[in-house]
């Protein structure tokens, strides 16, 4: 009987082909333009490891963000609406799968590296606060005289040291690319004291084209759902959004296409072409962007200005819609509201922390007084929405049950 693996034992290793079959790193990321990031060019993980097997570094590091707690926790941290208003609005799960969608279709059309893209778009909002921007804004506010707090510098301290799902480190050792595309902001006092991974910042160098594509997918993904979420709950209407270019071209277009349909299927099937118009254009634009460069490496891209853009068409009608929605949605009375009481929540645990470092779990108390606003930082940057109210209310509510 002949032995079906010794077709594929015989293979040339020289053609990118290890034992048994099992593709290379370079194999797998055969198709990639000179440009792109390749896995075996990475410049390493902080911690050695042997390298992946049939998977490549950047498969790695994407895998170990799903399977992270702080990526579990997603799913219960909102961006605009807070998680008990309702199960149908977007989270912080559900953005970053749709940014990390969005990304990967870019990256496709570029032929840069999916698998960083991706990783990037999952991890970028792994250390948001509960409560969105409000949570962020009220414990900046708190740590103003402890070094501030910033959401990427807070999830480049998640993968680096506060996830615990290793023997042989803290953090999931991810590599410097993948890093280096979640920190996307860096205050220069900051990028100083990061080193190597800071220098960007420093030299005004630009990061990888992917860590690029995963920046301008955040934004794409965020302004549309942000709409789409916003008419859902009625604190934008359809006639409010008239003004904006984008949003009415679009909406005139599904509706003379489709003349049958309103309601909640017009409203998808508007944002639907919205996002593929700005998919498009970012990759036309970005396409030409590259060939008037000419990156022929990740180093060149480094050297280079922002590759990957919209068209000034298109960035300036993206940017009406960014106007309208801080004008109409995020500054709503009610999204105002909900905000103030966010703040209350963040400043009253931060207070009472600070007060009385008891009250924190034991691996969040320190005997140096200096590291404890910011390991106070990382507890309540930790939690969901859901955890911070019932933390707060088990702090200060006096329960006569």
């Amino acid at each position: 009987m002949t032995d079906r693996r010794s077709d594929v034992v015989k293979q040339d290793p020289a053609a990118g082909t290890a034992t048994f079959g099992v593709p290379t790193q370079e194999a797998l990321e055969a198709h990639l333009a000179p440009y792109a990031a390749h896995s075996a060019q990475s410049r390493g993980r902080r911690y050695p490891e042997a390298a992946p097997s049939a998977r490549t570094e950047f498969q790695r590091d994407r895998d170990r963000i799903v399977h992270s707690t702080a990526f579990r926790r997603l799913e219960y941290k909102t961006q605009v609406f807070v998680n008990h208003e309702g199960d149908l609005f977007r989270t912080r799960l559900t953005h970053s799968l749709e940014v990390a969608q969005i990304a990967r279709s870019v990256a496709r059309n570029l032929r840069v590296n999916e698998d960083l893209v991706e990783a990037i778009s999952l991890a970028h909002d792994l250390g948001h606060t509960p409560f969105g921007h409000a949570g962020q804004d009220a414990l900046n506010e708190c740590m103003r005289e402890h070094g501030g707090f910033e959401h990427n510098l807070q999830s480049l301290a998640v993968v680096d040291d506060l996830e615990e799902h290793y023997g042989a480190f803290n953090g999931l050792n991810l590599c410097f690319e993948t890093r280096e595309g979640i920190l996307k902001h860096c205050s220069r006092e900051n990028a100083r004291r990061l080193g190597e991974l800071g220098e960007r910042f420093l030299e005004g160098r630009q990061p990888s084209v992917e860590a690029q594509i995963a920046n301008v997918a955040d934004e794409i993904a965020y302004n549309n759902h942000d709409v789409d979420d916003g008419l859902r709950s009625g604190l934008l209407t359809v006639e409010q959004l008239a003004e904006v270019e984008l949003w009415q071209a679009h909406f005139e277009a599904a509706r003379s296409d489709f003349p049958q349909i309103e309601g909640r299927r017009l409203i998808h099937e508007t944002v639907r072409r919205i996002i593929n118009t700005l998919i498009v254009d970012l990759i036309d634009t970005t396409q030409l962007n590259l060939e008037r460069h000419a990156p022929a490496s990740l180093d060149a891209v480094r050297s280079s200005p922002a590759l990957v853009a919209h068209s000034e068409a298109i960035a300036a009608q993206a940017a009406a819609l960014k106007r309208f929605l801080f004008k109409n949605l995020y500054r709503h009375y009610r999204v105002m509201r909900m905000a103030n009481k966010a703040r209350r929540v963040v400043a009253g645990l931060f207070d009472a922390f600070t007060d009385d470092p008891r009250l924190l779990p034991p691996s969040y108390q320190s005997s140096d007084a200096s590291r404890q606003p910011r390991l106070i930082a990382h507890y309540i940057a930790g939690m969901t929405d859901r955890y911070a109210v019932k933390e707060y209310q088990r702090l200060f509510v006096i329960d006569d049950n």
